[in-house]
């Protein structure tokens, strides 16, 4: 038997085929919660539930002491995640921002010998408490932000290095895979594990973006050739101005 749609799920499929069909223009406030509530027989708990879903979707937006209004479109921009971004040398990210004819920039911050905590520890196969350089990322494009990542390097691994500050020294910028290759240390694997969330206050505040909204979250993890964790790291995309896509590649036999 199939299960009933949820009632706010109904009025928000209701609210969105009025705004396709521009009943509601860009800039156009709807009407208070207590109007729709009557209008389509629900609770005003319901109502909320349903213009939340919308302004998640990015239809709508909300205005403190103003009301509900439809939001302008915004056009998402493609994220390949692709095992080439690795090899054109340089930085990924500003490659990637090249393609869209785009400039890439960040800024970053590094502490060394942080205490691995036990979820980083895991992803690293490392005891807990075990020194690491941590460095923060805000990636830029164009001056506007539209990433942040968190990256963790065992000091097991680049403590003794030039590439133990990944922004200092003479593989500064280059990305993971270029420093870590510099020290012989040849990484021919990454996992990634995509999964959706909603930005924190302060995720909001470093992407300029709304408490809430739908962003990905991404966990990577960098591989060597013995299958050792050598690099781990949380990407945070805002979804409503990205799109992830994986560029997967085919092997062929007699290739």
């Amino acid at each position: 038997m199939a299960q009933e749609t949820p009632s706010y799920m109904r009025v928000a499929d209701a609210l969105r085929r009025r705004i396709t069909s521009s009943e509601w223009q860009v800039g156009d406030r709807l009407p208070s919660r207590a109007q729709l509530a009557q209008e389509y027989e629900v609770g005003p708990n319901v109502v909320q539930k349903a213009v939340e879903r919308l302004i998640i979707e990015g239809l709508l937006e909300g205005r403190a002491g103003s009301g509900t209004y439809v939001r302008r479109p915004r056009r998402r921009m493609r994220m390949v995640r692709s095992h080439h971004r690795e090899r054109r040398g340089g930085s990924p990210f500003q490659s990637d921002m090249q393609e869209h004819g785009r400039r890439g920039t960040w800024e970053s911050h590094t502490q060394a010998r942080v205490p691995a905590p036990e979820p980083i520890a895991q992803r690293l196969a490392i005891e807990p408490g075990e020194l690491c350089v941590r460095t923060t990322y805000e990636f830029l494009s164009d001056g506007q932000p539209v990433q942040l990542s968190e990256s963790w390097e065992p000091m097991a691994i680049t403590g003794e290095t030039p590439i133990v500050l990944p922004e200092m020294g003479p593989y500064a910028g280059m990305g993971v895979v270029e420093r870590m290759r510099s020290i012989g240390v040849l990484i021919d694997t990454a996992v990634e594990i995509p999964r959706p969330s909603r930005a924190t206050q302060e995720q909001a505040n470093l992407l300029g973006i709304s408490l809430g909204d739908l962003v990905m979250l991404i966990e990577r993890t960098y591989y060597d050739g013995d299958g050792r964790p050598v690099e781990t790291a949380d990407i945070t995309v805002p979804d409503l101005r990205w799109e992830i896509a994986y560029e997967i590649g085919i092997a062929h036999a007699g290739r």
